[in-house]
């Protein structure tokens, strides 16, 4: 009944979160000179001042706090830049209209400040799990909420940074100095990059990626310094809507601590930062990485920083329909053809793709050129275009398992996001993609099933939900299928070194190119494609 009165609603709404804990969420900024960065500031970074993330967590039963409004403050000026991101036009002004009188009301089913729950005395480490989430673009630290709010409820603590790199339909960047920090904040608007085979297009993506990188690391000084009860950087927080105790109750509560325990993840571009940052940061210092061939790279962390010490091969990854176009410049070419780090001991040592876990949409899957050069990405031998050679790399990989690897019918890039659950109709008449809501929910149940495989302790389901979260997990659903990244990579788009090189052929070129293109409205989706895609 609820779920019919709620469809009756001109208010887009979230469904409740499916797990059985109650979620809080506390929203975090803190000045850049609080924190020591284990990496040199990048170019264009001068203006950012301050690391912007919202944590959601598992949170008492009873709490029964204000829930927090989707749309961030001040409303007007995010609901104006969505509009821009979407590349709306005169024609739908009509449509555009209500939309500042309906989002308003659109809440998170997450509670503001709660009590953080005490994990399980029955698990064992006394300490929460931990995800890291790197957005899309046009996303924000609150776009993936269902997503990270539905984990939350099962026991992850979920910190979502808002990167200011320009990929964020908006963000604001409030002054340390200032006295009123309301009205003195920075905006960074979205920055719209051509998806083309270019230099150009591949430099903006790198100027990108060396600001989000830097920001990654960062925010896991944060919340090293939280999880430390580190008073003076708990205290330094900038956002007045959050009391001190808030971000104070999570002291000695992370399990941030060992080696290979955080989870990282992230959804489109923000999945190629995650796998940006796990090699930058695992390879850190590795010989095919000397400044000789690799004068220019996008993030070199020390080597004493926490986040060095916290990658692993063991190290949990999920990332949903990453976007490969970042990885293929030659700026990360000596990265790209290294394999991930669960890859790196032989023999099989180590997890393999156990460790590993890809979720694709139906576009994305379709995308042909795209799909090959991601199962190379994800594969223990990245450097391999044919199952030939891959075959032949089998003494150097025997032993490792294959990556979760699945692509989900019927879905579309913008499932794994809010979108697809606030704006049903969008995904259905743009993209003919079915059944948002049910797609985002297979996703975290197939999220958790691989957590509980990595040793990460979340809370159960119903007997015959665990039963069909398996089932799921290995393919055997329907609207999820396998994807096995042996034999693929044949046909991966060129990469901008290979075609600096010459080692592609024109045809190839034309092909990636014409790929990319058609995809920028799955990424960068347009209202008016809605438009013309129903009169």
């Amino acid at each position: 009944m609820a779920a019919f009165v709620s469809s009756l609603s001109p208010i887009p709404s979230f469904p409740d979160y499916t797990g059985p804990y109650k979620v809080g969420t506390v929203d975090v900024e803190i000045a850049v000179s609080e924190l020591v960065s284990p990496s040199l500031a990048p170019e264009g970074a001068a203006g950012i001042q301050t690391v912007l993330f919202r944590i959601f967590y598992p949170a008492v039963p009873e709490s029964q706090g204000k829930r927090v409004t989707w749309l961030p403050a001040p409303q007007r000026l995010h609901i104006a830049s969505y509009t821009q991101f979407l590349g709306a036009g005169s024609t739908l002004a009509s449509i555009l209209s209500f939309l500042p009188r309906h989002l308003h009301w659109t809440t998170i089913p997450a509670h503001k400040n709660a009590t953080l729950l005490n994990p399980p005395s029955d698990q064992p480490r006394s300490r929460w799990p931990t995800m890291i989430f790197s957005h899309g673009l046009g996303g924000n630290r609150n776009g993936y909420s269902y997503l990270a709010g539905s984990l939350a409820s099962y026991g992850v603590v979920v910190v979502c940074p808002e990167h200011r790199d320009g990929s964020a339909a908006l963000s604001l960047i409030r002054d340390p100095k200032s006295q009123n920090r309301k009205s003195s904040r920075q905006m960074v608007p979205y920055l719209r990059i051509a998806h083309t085979q270019t230099h150009e297009a591949w430099e903006a993506r790198n100027k990108q990626l060396r600001i989000r990188l830097w920001e990654l690391g960062l925010l896991y000084e944060a919340l090293s310094a939280i999880d430390g009860g580190d008073e003076p950087i708990i205290s330094s927080n900038l956002n007045s809507t959050t009391p001190e105790s808030a971000l104070a109750q999570f002291a000695n509560t992370l399990d941030i601590l060992e080696p290979g325990r955080v989870i990282f993840s992230g959804h489109s571009f923000g999945a190629a930062t995650i796998t940006q940052l796990l090699k930058s940061t695992f390879y850190a210092g590795h010989p095919s990485l000397a400044l000789d061939s690799f004068p220019s790279p996008l993030f070199t962390p020390s080597q004493s920083s926490a986040l060095f010490a916290q990658i692993t091969p063991s190290t949990p990854t999920m990332l949903l329909d990453m976007w490969c176009f970042p990885l293929l410049s030659a700026s990360t070419a000596p990265l790209y053809n290294l394999p991930f780090p669960c890859y790196s001991l032989p023999n099989g040592r180590g997890p393999g793709g156990a460790a590993l876990l890809a979720v694709e949409s139906q576009a994305f899957y379709n995308w042909t050129e795209h799909l090959h050069a991601k199962a190379r990405i994800l594969s223990p031998s990245p450097t391999c275009r044919t199952k030939q050679q891959q075959q032949q790399q089998d003494h150097e990989t025997a032993g490792h398992k294959k990556p979760h690897f699945f692509y989900v019918a019927s879905s579309a890039h913008l499932n794994q996001s809010d979108f697809g659950v606030l704006f049903p109709w969008l995904t259905k008449r743009v993209f003919k993609a079915s059944q948002p809501e049910r797609v985002l929910r297979l996703n975290v149940r197939a999220q958790l099933q691989f957590l509980r495989e990595n040793g990460v302790a979340v809370a159960g389901t119903a007997g015959g939900d665990v039963v069909a979260d398996e089932a799921r997990y290995r393919g055997e659903v329907e609207a999820w299928r396998w994807i096995d990244v042996v034999g693929l990579g044949g046909e991966a788009g060129p990469s901008e070194l290979e075609m600096q090189k010459g080692e592609t052929g024109l045809e190839d070129e034309v092909r990636a190119e014409k790929g990319e293109r058609e995809m920028q409205g799955e990424m960068e989706p347009s209202l008016e494609r809605g438009v013309e895609s129903v009169a």
